[in-house]
């Protein structure tokens, strides 16, 4: 309780009074910067980051590197603010140089390296270009003996040399014909189409020259990814690389990636696992004996357990370090030490940093942090964590904390403390990079709420006021769906659907994390697996029951569903099976589950969620189609759809715009020719928020 109230003191004296800030906008959130992974220098003094810088009028992204002490102190930034930016910072092993990527010669994303003086936390000299290759260059990492970089490029995987990719982009670019053929699946995948080309992993000496290629062959390495931390690494002593890839022949139905390992110079790759589900994130134990990575037992799931694993390397023996830690293992890193991994974890909405002491059983890992954490990194000393958190209300900054376990259990009597508390009394943000934008803007905390969901399950949802709230009004409501479906509302920020922006022009929002939700255990999460519209229905329904009765501040006559994704499914599920809400707003979702089969690109995930194929079991695809409701449909209906969406092809939204415009529903489409499932650049969310808080507002606020 005295550490509750000595936060909302702080957050007052930072932010100022309610009475001199203004509701949340667009603009406001186009003017925080995008805080990036935080990378600490050996000498343990300071932690490089990059940090994106949005402009608005040029519709332009642009990351820059900065640094901060790792003891506190203003960030500043390392390269100027201008230019077409740099990002990925990396110290090599004796802390005097940098690698970074970066296009700042006005060629092609390129490797560069710079000379770094610690005493100042400046670069010096001038940036020489590590590599040159015409496929480009990205994720550079340095060798322990910082004499190579290892990176990637896509290249055409029977090319020999950078003179045959040169050779073949050219002529492709020059053909008048752009005609191409096909004779696999996967010929697209996200938002681009197939061109042939192969992500590689190349490694080259830090001086420059030519490249060499650790992993040929028709393979991504690594295989595509949304995010999240790198896929290769090197061992401690340099010689060896270890990486993920995906051998299987239809990579389309497939979810088997393992981990290989390689030598350095080259040489014949071994796969060290075999598991049919997905293996990856491979890291080294400092000590050199161990490799630890992230493991899914089920093939074919994408949305299996992820499990903490080990490798030991002289034996090949595999130990599951979590086996009854029922949730999924996000970002992982070794202690100096290499007694101990930290990781974080999604819990109940929120993602804390918890520790695993190797050697030493626990049924469950030790909460080091809580909040909504990410990029655990210690530092070199093994004195200090860190790391960025993020929250509902706040995008990104990095934090430290004090890696202290035995100073923490020694200061307090064993039936009175708690390490985690111990910890969390210390840990302090290291940037403050968006407090000045924050400080003039209202903003109200997420409250969590729990009811008895779908099978009388214990299910959490999550309710934001908007400012300037009076308990004694009456506000409409924006009942907001989250995708995956095996994602979860939490304590977190988004850029691309954000709560607090949704509640900022008077409307209060309120998000479920129903059957199918990560953070609540994997059987909770497998409860959807073919029954997308059954469980999660209900628990949606439900949801919005309790909050409407514990909220009576909500107006039930005015209110809003939106979803994107599987929320957008969910929204055209709903558009079928009642009639509370004043209006809908479907972003990319699924209309018809045939259809989507057959022009989605990912078939593992459509064939686990529905348990076969249209062919073999046509039956649940039929039971579950949204389509198939059509003549129940009355709400009006904003449809929302990317041209170069592939994982939910943009006919499923022309369908349900059709269908809608048939049947004489108010409805009206937002399509974006230049968007994909997500819409990324900033001119395109600002219309994108303008339309959408448009039609609701349109729906909801007139009393319609």
């Amino acid at each position: 309780m005295l550490r509750r109230i000595l936060f909302f003191l702080l957050v007052f004296s930072l932010f100022g009074s309610a009475q001199s800030r203004h509701p949340f906008t667009f603009e406001d959130m186009m003017q925080l910067k995008r805080v990036g992974e935080p990378t600490v220098s050996p000498d343990s003094k300071w932690v490089g980051f990059s940090a994106v810088d949005v402009n608005l009028e040029e519709n332009t992204k642009t990351p820059h590197l900065w640094i901060v002490a790792i003891g506190g102190g203003e960030a500043k930034r390392l390269t100027p603010p201008t230019g077409t930016g740099e990002d990925r910072v990396r110290f090599s092993p004796d802390g005097k140089r940098v690698i970074f990527e970066s296009a700042r010669d006005g060629g092609s994303t390129q490797i560069w390296v710079q000379d770094f003086d610690s005493a100042s936390a400046t670069l010096t000299g001038d940036p020489k270009k590590v590599t040159s290759i015409s496929t480009e260059a990205s994720g550079g990492t340095g060798s322990p003996d910082g004499k190579s970089v290892l990176f990637i490029s896509s290249v055409f995987p029977d090319c020999e040399d950078d003179a045959c990719n040169k050779q073949r982009d050219e002529e492709r670019a020059k053909s008048k014909v752009k005609a191409r053929t096909y004779d696999r699946l996967m010929f697209r995948h996200w938002s681009h189409y197939a061109d042939g080309k192969r992500s590689h992993l190349f490694i080259v000496a830090i001086e420059g020259g030519v490249a060499r290629d650790l992993t040929p062959g028709d393979y991504d390495v690594p295989p595509f990814s949304l995010g999240g931390q790198d896929q290769y690494a090197f061992s401690p002593d340099g010689k060896e690389v270890a990486y993920t890839c995906n051998t299987d022949e239809t990579e389309a139905t497939s979810t088997n990636s393992d981990v290989f390992v390689v030598p350095s110079g080259g040489g014949t790759a071994k796969r060290i696992t075999t598991n049919p589900g997905s293996d990856s994130t491979a890291i080294y134990s400092p000590d050199g004996k161990y490799i630890a990575y992230r493991s899914q037992l089920r093939g074919g799931y994408e949305s299996d357990r992820f499990r903490l694993m080990l490798y030991e390397r002289a034996t090949g023996k595999i130990t599951d370090l979590t086996p009854n830690f029922d949730r999924w293992v996000d970002a992982i890193v070794w202690s100096p030490d290499s007694k101990t991994i930290y990781l974080t974890a999604g819990n109940e909405g929120r993602s804390p940093i918890y520790a695993v002491h190797i050697g030493q059983a626990s049924p469950w890992p030790e909460e080091l942090v809580d909040g909504y954490n990410d990029s655990p990194t210690p530092t070199p000393d093994g004195k200090t964590l860190v790391f960025d958190t993020m929250s509902i209300s706040a995008p990104n900054e990095i934090y430290t904390a004090p890696l202290l376990f035995a100073q923490c259990r020694m200061a307090f009597p064993p039936d009175s403390y708690s390490v985690p508390d111990c910890l969390l009394s210390k840990a302090k943000p290291l940037t403050h990079l968006n407090d000045q934008v924050l400080s003039k803007v209202a903003m109200e905390p997420m409250e969590s709420f729990w009811f008895p969901g779908s099978e009388k399950a214990k299910v959490q949802g999550f309710l934001i006021r908007p400012p300037a709230f009076d308990n004694n009004k009456k506000y409409p409501l924006k009942f907001l769906i989250h995708g995956g479906p095996q994602g979860a509302w939490g304590d977190d920020w988004s850029y691309r659907w954000n709560p607090e922006l949704f509640a900022a022009n008077g409307y209060v929002v309120v998000t479920i994390n129903f059957h199918g939700s990560t953070g609540y255990g994997q059987k909770f999460i497998d409860a959807i697996n073919g029954n997308w519209g059954g469980a999660p229905y209900d628990d949606l329904m439900l949801g919005l029951d309790y909050a409407e009765k514990e909220y009576p501040f909500i107006d039930k006559g005015r209110e809003c569903a939106l979803g994107a994704s599987y929320g957008g499914y969910m929204i055209n599920w709903i558009e079928g099976h009642t009639d509370r809400f004043k209006c809908l707003v479907s972003h990319d979702g699924m209309f018809n589950t045939e259809s989507a089969f057959g022009t989605t690109e990912e078939l593992w995930f459509n064939e686990w969620e529905f348990k076969g194929t249209p062919w073999t079991n046509r039956e649940m695809y039929r039971k579950w189609s949204p389509h198939l409701s059509a003549t129940s449909f009355k709400t009006p209906l904003l449809v929302v759809h990317g041209q170069l969406d592939y994982r939910l092809d943009v006919s499923e939204g022309f369908q349900m715009f059709t269908t809608l415009q048939r049947l004489k529903v108010p409805s009206k489409l937002l399509y974006f020719p230049d968007e994909g499932h997500w819409v990324l650049k900033p001119q395109n969310g600002q219309f994108w928020y303008r339309t959408v808080n448009g039609w609701v507002d349109e729906w909801t606020k007139a009393g319609k």
